[in-house]
């Protein structure tokens, strides 16, 4: 008796999940929240880097956030696969309205309130003109789901923020919202996730093996 196959959303896609390379704005520990923001020098590297790694992989599709720093990180992967890079603005990081351009420490300095609820992981606040941490998660985690059922039983490759990463993680783990935050979110780091359509898995989490030539050089150059 043959058996029936079963239904599409059941087929597992495998996620490849990659946060941008590094910003001048990452070393300078400033909220780019939805501004755009090119790759520096080392996160050129590091996209050529992970490029290398993953181009012997069969990777069906290579999505990445419509915002320059993930453009560039995906294009070297897109150019050694022979795919083009799909733009999915639903895939961009979270948007920190007047926050955005900050430093960290100017955040704390010029508005208390935002900064001790950012840092709280308040998930109902919202930065003027921002979003709520609650309505970025709904929208990111959506957005991957929709990928996926896209490409039912395929392997694709997500470029994204690290704000999207952590909602995905949380996601697949049952982590909280309001969690402090353990688990890293990497520049250029590879995280793989799995999806039958519905549920997300974590397979491997903040993979930088790829990157450690990259960094032994930048470390060099810094060398008076």
């Amino acid at each position: 008796m043959m058996s029936t196959p079963g239904p599409q959303s059941l087929a597992i896609t495998h996620l490849i999940v990659i946060r941008h390379g590094e910003t001048a704005w990452n070393r300078e520990r400033r909220l780019q929240g939805q501004l755009d923001i090119p790759l520096n020098a080392l996160g050129q590297a590091q996209a050529g880097a992970l490029a290398d790694t993953l181009a012997g992989e069969p990777i069906d599709a290579i999505y990445a956030s419509d915002l320059s720093r993930t453009m560039q990180t995906a294009a070297p992967l897109a150019q050694l696969t022979g795919l083009t890079v799909r733009a999915e603005p639903r895939l961009r990081e979270r948007c920190y309205g007047v926050l955005e351009g900050m430093t960290y420490a100017e955040v704390a300095e010029r508005r208390a309130e935002d900064f001790a609820c950012w840092q709280a992981r308040v998930p109902g606040w919202a930065p003027e003109q921002g979003e709520s941490l609650h309505g970025f998660h709904e929208r990111a985690v959506e957005a991957v789901l929709a990928l996926v059922r896209r490409h039912p039983g395929e392997r694709i490759a997500l470029v994204t923020h690290g704000g999207v990463l952590d909602c995905l993680y949380r996601e697949a783990t049952g982590m909280t919202l309001e969690a402090p935050r353990e688990h890293a979110l990497l520049n250029a780091g590879i995280n793989r996730l799995r999806c039958d359509g519905q549920r997300l898995t974590v397979s491997q989490w903040a993979d930088v093996s790829h990157l450690q030539a990259v960094t032994l050089d930048e470390v060099d150059r810094r060398v008076p």
